[in-house]
């Protein structure tokens, strides 16, 4: 079995990748959406975290989190997120096959196993990665520009200042200095 070594900076800043199993496009589902912005809202209120930008896609999202200065226990936040989820959004998953090793871990069909995390390093990996996490729905196409995708924190940056509302467009004639 495999020892995945993370990073664990208290009050450190860290992007993350979290999907669903088997990528189901569940998330943008109303129920889902809902769900998933309770229990944010519910274990940010038992252990802190800042939410520094987020996009939801149907089959994934990614987010960025400042953690409290005494605090690195990031895992503990997405269990229990994804535990909270899963309860309320059982009725949106497909009939997937409950694996013998889901099931002796107690794990359902909601969501991947794992999350992907990646510690910020500076205020250029923290830009590059915002501006990633804003161009995530024109990568995988579903808009052609970024400001039409209603589910992200694009919008609070444009109304901050940040962003321009044409900021980054499918057609645009180079492509973005950020992605995979």
């Amino acid at each position: 079995m495999p020892n995945y070594r993370r990073a664990h900076i208290p009050g450190g800043t860290y992007f993350f990748t979290v999907k669903t199993f088997e990528r189901q496009p569940i998330l943008t589902k109303e129920r889902c959406r809902i769900a998933l912005r309770q229990a944010l809202a519910e274990v940010r209120g038992m252990h802190s975290f800042e939410s520094l930008a987020w996009v939801l896609l149907p089959d994934h999202f990614h987010t960025i989190w400042q953690l409290p200065e005494h605090d690195a226990d990031f895992s503990l936040r997405w269990s229990l997120i994804k535990q909270r989820v899963t309860r309320q959004c059982a009725k949106e998953v497909s009939e997937a096959t409950l694996t013998q090793s889901r099931q002796t871990r107690r794990e359902g069909t909601l969501w991947q196993r794992r999350f992907w995390e990646h510690m910020i390093r500076d205020d250029t990996d923290l830009r590059h990665h915002i501006d990633y996490i804003h161009y995530n729905p024109v990568k995988h196409g579903y808009v052609t520009r970024v400001a039409d995708w209603p589910y992200s924190t694009f919008h609070r940056y444009v109304t901050n200042g940040v962003y321009p509302n044409d900021w980054a467009y499918a057609d645009d004639a180079h492509d973005p200095p950020f992605g995979e």
